[in-house]
């Protein structure tokens, strides 16, 4: 099978299901976010891995699961109301996120003001795939009735959430402190 199909020469792309739409779609906008934010997750993997630390072999086990998940998310943006979705967002898939983020907090101090994002190289890429989630589901809301669930703005929200918590977690493993926001003086 060739990468190319020339299906797309014009600026169209199809839907699950078959429906034409122009590529800028607030359906393709949507599932296209969502594989910018896949990408930098992969990036992070990439920089985590390239530190060979033994502790650090769970939140890349994690982030791999993440990737998975959003390809189940792109599957249910991609598809329209009325239609089958061929990997639908689950329930558990929800849970699950969120026992990643009661795991990894266990090793993290209360946050008790806003941080810069930032620290290691791994943990600033992970900040910003979470900003690239929360603008996935921005625009995952702008179409919601349009699609046959909810669950993939549920889990937008809870992975950005673990975004937010991975990147700390990894800067803590190394030995990254956090910069706080510090509020001017004349407020």
């Amino acid at each position: 099978m060739k990468i190319y199909t020339k299906t797309g020469d014009q600026g169209y792309t199809s839907l699950t299901g078959g429906e034409r739409v122009e590529k800028n779609n607030p359906h393709v906008e949507a599932y296209g976010t969502v594989d910018e934010a896949n990408s930098m997750i992969g990036l992070a993997i990439a920089k985590i891995d390239q530190i060979e630390q033994k502790s650090l072999e769970k939140i890349i086990h994690m982030l791999n699961q993440v990737q998975q998940d959003l390809f189940h998310v792109g599957s249910e943006l991609s598809t329209p109301k009325g239609k089958n979705v061929y990997w639908p967002i689950t329930d558990d898939q929800v849970v699950r996120l969120e026992q990643f983020i009661d795991e990894l907090e266990k090793d993290l101090q209360p946050l008790q003001q806003f941080i810069l994002p930032g620290g290691s190289e791994a943990g600033a890429i992970l900040h910003l795939a979470r900003t690239i989630i929360r603008r996935a589901e921005r625009q995952t809301i702008y179409i919601k009735d349009r699609l046959s669930s909810g669950r993939a703005i549920t889990y937008l929200n809870r992975c950005s959430d673990f975004l937010f918590v991975a990147a700390r977690w990894v800067n803590l493993k190394l030995g990254y402190i956090e910069t706080p926001f510090i509020l001017p003086s004349n407020h």
